[in-house]
């Protein structure tokens, strides 16, 4: 099979690592890719939403199956596109249509998908700029912190929490008013805290089958402790310990089985990967926020302990023949260390050359934000490296990623020295 990834993060090396692998890939392209992926592929230069040229290259380079890795082409319409064009509707597309795409497009969308199925989430209210007053007045009856989040995509810095009430109606101001996040926030969710332990689970599914793949947990926020400004995500580890049988019982019964039935019952297609970020609140899973697709670095955990031929499943996903298929796991843990540039997430520099990969060891390096420039691996984003380690316990898996990430070197390097430090 010849096969198109959608994207240039950790996420997309990660799949082109695991597609690779297989005895049924014939060639492998990424559109744009990085300086990892052109290693396992060819790198197309185009973007993620430039429909009219991804078709070029599916009829040109011959592909038999496109898998999209970021979000923003999906809430765009990506599967749509192919699925109305006469010469690519043949082509499957791994990633669901625009409509289910909205349970990460829109958080109001999300949350009443939520409410209509019975899913437990926390208690909420949306709000425009015409109803700011209410949102004020909402804010003042609930206990803090003040959890408000954007509702369109906002590349992941879309959600505030504060603890202070005079603080959080000033920013509902900014988010609705002032259109801090863009048009993203035009509404505005405002959501009762939940305090708990968050960890992520992934579900594969082909619109009536599903699987339930490994469990994560990432680090999202850039200082030790989880102190400091969100990011992309500074690191993960697969399986989390504290999600037992019990625990993942309760997530199967009460989330996961709902929102696959959720989906078809509201028609919904979805061809792809469900995101479920959760959270532990004493001994209940509630559900924080859908993702359309794969996390990163989540995705650089939880692939390299899927043992199956990546081809194959990718392939029964998109013929809905993924019953057939039985998932196979690796029993070991894996963990993940990001490695970011200077002043991520604020401003940062790009082009610093990066040395010391060909010196690791017993690790899996997945490219997040690299390039190619006459020979030389240089920073191209906020996150870097995603340094990747097996381990008998996710422990054993740190301290192997821990000292492989510290052969890395380039110029402002920064990482969190405490994945899963709350473990």
């Amino acid at each position: 099979m010849n096969i198109l990834i959608l994207g240039s993060g950790g996420r997309e090396h990660a799949f082109a690592w695991k597609l690779s692998q297989s005895d049924h890939l014939s060639k492998l392209y990424i559109a744009p890719g990085n300086a990892g992926t052109s290693n396992l592929g060819e790198n197309i230069p185009i973007g993620v939403n430039g429909f009219d040229k991804i078709k070029e290259v599916v009829l040109e380079k011959e592909i038999d199956l496109v898998i999209v890795g970021p979000e923003d082409p999906l809430v765009n319409g990506v599967h749509d596109f192919f699925l109305e064009d006469a010469q690519l509707r043949h082509v499957p597309v791994i990633g669901p249509q625009k409509m289910a795409a909205q349970l990460e497009g829109s958080k109001e969308f999300a949350k009443e998908f939520m409410m209509r199925h019975n899913i437990p989430t926390a208690k909420y209210q949306s709000f425009t700029s015409e109803t700011l007053n209410e949102g004020y007045e909402f804010l003042e009856r609930l206990a803090p912190p003040y959890v408000l989040k954007a509702d369109g995509l906002a590349a992941g810095k879309g959600v505030v929490i504060l603890k202070d009430l005079e603080e959080a109606k000033l920013e509902l101001k900014s988010m609705l008013v002032d259109a801090k996040f863009g048009s993203a926030s035009t509404t505005v969710v405002i959501e009762e805290f939940l305090d708990g332990i968050e960890l992520s689970v992934f579900v594969l599914t082909d619109g009536s089958n599903y699987k339930v793949l490994p469990t994560a947990k990432d680090y999202k926020r850039i200082g030790e402790g989880d102190t400091g400004l969100n990011t992309g995500g500074m690191g993960a580890i697969s399986p989390v310990p504290f999600a037992d049988d019990t625990f993942m019982g309760k997530i199967h019964d009460q989330i996961v089985k709902p929102t696959v039935e959720g989906l078809k019952m509201d028609k919904l297609p979805y061809k792809g990967f469900i995101f479920i970020g959760l959270i532990k609140v004493g001994d209940d899973p509630k559900v924080i926020e859908y993702n359309v697709r794969m996390g990163d670095p989540e995705t650089e955990v939880v692939l390299p302990r899927i043992q199956n031929d990546f081809v194959e499943l990718m392939d029964a996903v998109a013929k809905g023949k993924l019953n057939d298929v039985a998932l196979k796991i690796d029993a070991r843990a894996a963990t993940t260390v990001m490695t970011v540039s200077g002043g991520y997430p604020g401003a940062y520099e790009k082009g610093k050359e990066i040395s010391g990969i060909d010196a690791i060891e017993e690790s899996i390096v997945f490219h997040a934000g690299t390039t190619l420039k006459e020979g030389k691996i240089l920073t191209n984003g906020g996150r870097v490296l995603a340094v990747t380690s097996y381990g008998e316990s996710f422990k054993e898996a740190l301290a192997i990623s821990y000292k492989n990430v510290q052969k890395i070197q380039f110029e402002g390097m920064n990482y969190r020295r405490d994945i899963g430090f709350d473990l």
